[in-house]
């Protein structure tokens, strides 16, 4: 095997949402960036639904316009909820919130809107290494310097950073390797999901809808319109309801749309295009965000319950927000943990916004709809915070929903690893 040693000013590991925001946003600024990408662009992803919120980091990115004009994309104005007997609620539409651009927002195919972002990132200067996986960290008495990483399983790269940005998604390369993952207590669900062509899909504006189908003891479909007469469907719930009697994904998936009246008749018109895939232990998230010479984001950093369709946001703002530290470390001279806190602070602050609700959503005695009847002066704040309007103080709003969920305290852990 080869070996080869390169130098930039930032390394950061995986090319998702995270990873090519934050180097967007450092090549933008004139940095030498080495972005590296274990697989082949492009390549598949599920999570496919965008929250309003999106917009911001996406604008940023000056990636609005190319959204707006991609054949891969279904305009979402909405989300609706089913009830476990099938009834339809009135759907949210974002732009009774909001009047601005973002209140309109998309469904798209990952594979290719992932391509689009990290497309972007080369545009803007960054060294694209694709079927490049990150091996191991290099460090020293100062802190991380580097990666060893192999390409195309013939070359060895010692590639030499001031400062590393882990964007390697649920790989969690630097947790794995630190032992810092940390699994929420609570939020310990299994996910079965699938594609169909030619399901059914509602008229209109609805076309575009998210739709959260609850199925017993708070589990919940996700229906989500795709491009080319795609739907993604799949369910979310506890491990021991999902595999009662049969760990076969295709028999529990069969299963739970049988006993679901509205994903029933949404998807009988259609035909399954592949069979079902699992993932499971959804929610973790990392004992420290930074060390001396290292940054995590994204997924990397850490990963909430998809109920709400919070993940590309928190990808997408968070590499933003990386990015614009990392840049202010660069330029400062200095990359050692403390420069993170303020990033750590503000990312976890996202984080906990959007865990509280999840939490209440799976507490069985809660229901939003009873609790904006009950609070109708807090239904603009639960908005905000569903929507993604999450750098704002919810103190009451969540002082609330504490009355009548059982919600999370925030956590401890998340921000930098500070010397001793």
């Amino acid at each position: 095997m080869t070996l080869q040693t390169l130098e930039c000013d930032a390394l950061v590991i995986g090319a998702g949402p995270s990873g090519s925001a934050t180097a967007a946003v450092l090549a933008e600024q004139g940095h030498r960036v080495i972005l590296l990408e274990r697989e082949k662009f492009p390549r598949y992803k599920v999570g496919e639904s965008l929250i309003p919120h999106c917009w911001f980091p996406l604008q940023r990115l000056g990636l609005v316009d190319k959204l707006d004009s991609s054949p891969f994309v279904v305009r979402k104005h909405s989300v609706q909820f089913v009830g476990t007997d099938g009834q339809l609620s009135t759907p949210f539409y974002f732009s009774e919130h909001s009047d601005h651009d973002s209140s309109r927002t998309w469904q798209v195919v990952r594979s290719e809107f992932d391509q689009l972002l990290r497309d972007n990132a080369e545009e803007k200067g960054a060294t694209i290494l694709e079927e490049t996986a990150a091996r191991e960290l290099i460090r020293s008495d100062n802190g991380v310097e580097g990666v060893i990483a192999v390409r195309q399983r013939t070359e060895e790269l010692n590639i030499r950073a001031p400062v590393t940005i882990d964007a390697s998604g649920r790989d969690m390369f630097a947790q794995v390797r630190n032992e810092w993952r940390v699994p929420d207590p609570k939020l310990k669900k299994i996910a079965v999901w699938t594609y169909y062509r030619g399901a059914q899909r509602d008229p209109g504006i609805d076309e575009g809808a998210t739709t959260i189908a609850y199925v017993p003891g708070k589990g919940w479909f996700w229906y989500i319109p795709l491009s080319n007469d795609m739907v993604s469907v799949g369910i979310v719930a506890d491990r021991d309801y999902l595999y009662r009697d049969s760990r076969d994904p295709d028999e529990i998936f069969d299963r739970e749309v049988g006993g679901q009246p509205w994903v029933k008749a949404h998807l009988e018109p259609g035909e399954k295009t592949q069979k079902c895939r699992v993932t499971s232990d959804y929610s973790y998230r990392s004992r420290y965000c930074a060390e001396n010479g290292l940054v995590l984001t994204g997924d990397a950093f850490a990963f909430l319950d998809p109920v709400f369709s919070s993940g590309v946001f928190l990808a997408l703002q968070g590499g933003v927000m990386a990015g614009d530290a990392v840049h202010e470390a660069l330029t400062a001279g200095d990359v050692s943990a403390d420069r993170f806190a303020q990033y750590g602070d503000g990312f976890c602050d996202a984080i906990e916004a959007m865990r509280q609700l999840v939490y209440a959503f799976y507490d069985e005695t809660f229901d939003f709809g009873a609790f904006i009847q009950e609070r109708p002066d807090l239904k603009a704040d639960l908005t905000d915070c569903l929507i993604g309007n999450v750098q704002r103080d919810f103190g009451e709003l969540f002082r609330a929903v504490s009355e009548r969920a059982q919600i999370p305290t925030p956590l401890s852990y998340g921000r930098p690893l500070l010397a001793s």
